[in-house]
């Protein structure tokens, strides 16, 4: 039997490997493989794969019924460059592990020793490790996936490393966790023609001027947090003689629960569509990138807040939720769901950064807080 000292040393060479094979949203078979080649070492009852595309569930049986709970991992990596050079850097080209995502599946792999020399005595365990996260896609093509259906959660736990934070410090939050978010893409449309005759066309470019500048006053008639930010504008194409007949506006809607989500994307596409009418121009829309906001369940929240204090580790409590968005936030529509932070530095490269890299000093205790949830509920 390993010990855990020997056991953490081979999660940590586990989680460079993950780091130097990255596969971003949609791309991920090969990461599945390698967490299912390291998890069936621990003979879990029942592995599930292709779950909304590459996802991947193990089981582990309890001796009598009770309640499910599963415990969520990340499988995919960002379409961003490394920019450190040591030995265990990313071997794919523009591609790298800079949320984390390598930290959070070996943390969550790491249980299946806990849960092999202990099974549990009352209901199921799921290690399910999710595709897609940072498009927003995975998690739903999880929960509705008929393979997922059959697991019937009840419950749903998982972290995320925060750079910024003391290194181990436990980050909680009661209600909202983390933001939803959405990419909306406004099309306008107006009709060419000669630059010696912009008289003969119709240009968007003072709409699209307008709704940039409107976008992001929208979120200043809101009583509850609302975000704007418009990321990118076209207009036209590059061409001296002609007078621009279209124009794209995208811009990414924050808010803190789904409902004012809703509500940003109405009054959106309202002032969208005022400014279109009064200039004759035609507009349509599409929506990309889509979060649900993560709230974490008051009972689901209170099993990690006891866990926190049984192991004795640092927390601090949030007062406010994250403005960034997690996938995470899908779960809630199937199960009780919580998400906690853990700290990974206070001089830790930021999430996303080309410099970024996970801190191993974290999985000692991510496994411990995720342990010990599974402890409470399941012996």
């Amino acid at each position: 039997m390993k010990d855990q000292s020997s056991f953490i040393k081979e999660l940590s060479t586990f989680r460079k490997t993950l780091h130097q094979y990255p596969e971003v949203a949609g791309e991920e078979q090969e990461t599945a493989k390698r967490v299912v080649d390291f998890v069936k070492v621990y003979e879990p009852d029942e592995v599930i794969s292709q779950i909304g595309g590459h996802g991947v569930a193990f089981v582990f049986k309890g001796e009598k019924p009770g309640k499910n709970t599963l415990i969520r991992a990340e499988l995919d990596a960002l379409p961003i460059k490394e920019a450190n050079d040591f030995d265990h850097q990313s071997c794919v080209v523009g591609k790298s592990h800079k949320c984390g995502h390598d930290g959070h599946m070996v943390m969550v792999a790491g249980l299946a020793k806990q849960l092999q020399e202990n099974r549990p005595k009352r209901g199921n365990v799921i290690l399910l490790f999710q595709p897609a996260e940072e498009t927003g896609q995975g998690a739903q093509a999880m929960v509705v996936d008929e393979q997922f259906l059959k697991l019937q959660p009840d419950y749903a736990f998982a972290l995320h490393n925060l750079p910024g934070y003391p290194t181990g410090q436990v980050l909680l939050k009661q209600g909202a966790f983390a933001a939803a978010s959405r990419g909306m893409k406004i099309y306008l449309k107006g009709n060419t023609s000669h630059a010696a005759h912009p008289e003969d066309g119709n240009s968007p470019a003072l709409a699209m001027s307008q709704l940039i500048v409107g976008l992001e006053k929208l979120p200043d008639a809101f009583k509850k947090f609302a975000l704007v930010t418009v990321i990118h504008a076209q207009l036209g194409e590059v061409a001296f003689g002609t007078t621009p007949g279209e124009a794209v506006v995208m811009a990414t809607l924050r808010s803190f629960d789904d409902d004012t989500m809703a509500k940003l994307v109405n009054v959106s596409e309202e002032l969208a569509r005022r400014i279109c009418r009064e200039k004759g121009l035609e507009v349509s829309f599409e929506y990309v990138e889509d979060f649900s906001a993560t709230i974490n369940d008051a009972e689901a929240q209170e099993i990690l807040v006891k866990a926190a204090k049984d192991l004795s580790i640092d927390t601090r409590t949030l007062t406010n939720p994250f403005r960034w968005s997690e996938d995470f936030g899908r779960f809630s529509q199937v199960a009780k769901t919580a998400m906690f932070g853990l700290g990974a530095g206070e001089k830790t490269p930021q999430l996303h950064d080309s410099a970024y890299d996970f801190p191993d000093e974290l999985i000692p205790t991510g496994l411990s807080v995720f342990g010990q949830v599974i402890t409470s509920l399941h012996y």
